[in-house]
């Protein structure tokens, strides 16, 4: 499902092909992201990054409602309360993420779903290869509506509400240098595995930096009030300074 990999002072946080590349986000994947979101949190020390990435076509197609549909026994109204049960199961992994000591870097090295396009927007940096790949929010097509957590994530995270209307009203698929221009991502690259040689880049560049974690997750909060309310993650005031 995942793995968790220490790499000098990088997390590498690898979504696998187990059970298929699209990384679709059911119970097991989630809880195997939270658990290695928990052990990277545990072992962080000054100046650690997690760097964020995806084997295979797809960074993640967003909630599995293969397995949804599978699980229910054929019953549509349980089919949709294990859609709800994924729903609340990964706002969790959107407050460990919002939350962690440390800078998070995406490299989106393929297409990025609805659920996934927020598993992705949930990092401090979200870098992307331009040759192959969408960033695409299907709830407007597929006929469901959006939970509040993802809208508040939205606005928090993207500026133009032009580039959010396109997004979430018109269900367009967005390429890397297109996403670029809408402030949707912070940067394209020519292929995945250049995306991934920045995003380690960064992270290399972030890491001499030895920032405190508690300051830089309680920054990182401050800094997303509306996302961080509807989380229920509340912020404090650290000073760790030599005065």
């Amino acid at each position: 499902m995942c793995t968790l990999e220490k790499q000098g002072n990088i997390f590498f946080l690898t979504l696998t092909g187990d059970g298929g590349d699209e990384h679709r986000l059911n119970p097991t994947l989630i809880s195997s992201i939270r658990s290695a979101l928990s052990q990277a949190k545990s072992q962080s020390t000054p100046g650690t990054v997690l760097v964020t990435v995806a084997q295979g076509k797809f960074f993640s197609n967003g909630f599995d409602l293969v397995w949804a549909r599978s699980a229910s026994g054929g019953c549509p109204s349980k089919a949709v309360d294990l859609l709800r049960h994924m729903v609340n199961l990964f706002k969790d992994v959107v407050a460990d993420l919002l939350s962690l000591p440390m800078p998070t870097i995406a490299a989106v090295t393929g297409h990025a779903a609805a659920a996934g396009l927020l598993l992705a927007m949930s990092h401090d940096y979200v870098l992307m290869r331009r040759d192959r790949g969408v960033l695409y929010m299907s709830e407007i097509d597929i006929g469901m509506t959006l939970p509040e957590y993802f809208t508040a994530l939205m606005r928090s995270k993207v500026a133009k509400p032009e580039s959010r209307r396109d997004l979430l009203l018109r269900g367009m698929r967005v390429k890397a240098e297109e996403a670029v221009a809408k402030g949707l991502i912070d940067s394209a690259h020519d292929n995945g595995e250049k995306a991934v040689e920045a995003a380690v880049r960064l992270g290399e560049e972030l890491t001499k930096r030895k920032w405190d974690g508690e300051i830089y997750a309680e920054i990182r909060k401050s800094l997303y009030p509306e996302i961080c309310g509807v989380l229920g993650l509340t912020s404090k005031s650290v000073v760790k300074a030599r005065l």
